[in-house]
């Protein structure tokens, strides 16, 4: 924890997202209740119109609009990044629906303080496309997976999976939203074991 994050304070987490932030503003509710130890200090987002922005302002969370497309390299990006981050004296990063790729400077930096939530059941369908993929391979179960993340893509062990049936007359879209049905209580449990764990090693 942050040398002002005691145990009783709890963690302070901020969450990267750049869309619609459904996942932020689960992760938000959860933290907002008095039996989690745990605080949303920050959100950032790197694209100027996510929908996440509003939702920050809402639960009056500060949030910071850094956008990718205003730096040279990803080097520059995430040293503004860094910088937010270390100033809010974050403990822990979650990624939500955060769609830019970390270098592994930056992922390792933050070695087991920052999180991902990716939408299928890992190792299976890394990157893009998850469900289209899933249903062209006829799997009969599809899900989510929140990791810790590592410097290779959607890699790093895994905290929590939740799994869907796949339906004959499955969409990517409809299967999409039978897995975003169990993200956000995917990633309320995984965000608790890790509280746990960063208090027990604290």
């Amino acid at each position: 924890m942050s040398q002002t994050a005691s145990a009783s304070a709890g963690l302070r987490v901020a969450v990267l997202f750049s869309g619609r932030g459904s996942n932020l503003e689960s992760l938000a509710k959860h933290m907002a209740q008095d039996s989690v130890p745990a605080e949303l200090v920050l959100g950032i987002s790197n694209r100027p119109k996510a929908g996440g922005i509003e939702i920050c302002a809402a639960r009056n969370i500060p949030c910071q609009v850094i956008d990718h497309k205003d730096f040279d390299n990803r080097a520059a990006f995430e040293a503004v990044l860094h910088e937010a981050v270390t100033e809010a004296q974050v403990d822990l990063i979650c990624c939500a629906g955060f769609m830019r790729l970390l270098t592994a400077e930056f992922v390792t930096a933050w070695h087991d303080r920052l999180i991902n939530i990716h939408p299928s059941l890992l190792p299976a369908y890394k990157g893009l496309n998850t469900h289209a993929r899933a249903l062209q391979d006829g799997v009969a179960t599809h899900g989510c997976s929140v990791h810790y993340m590592r410097p290779e893509m959607d890699d790093g062990p895994v905290i929590v999976q939740k799994q869907v049936p796949v339906l004959p007359d499955d969409t990517p879209d409809t299967l999409a939203a039978r897995v975003l049905g169990v993200e956000h209580g995917a990633y309320c449990d995984a965000l608790d074991i890790v509280i746990k764990k960063m208090a027990d090693t604290a």
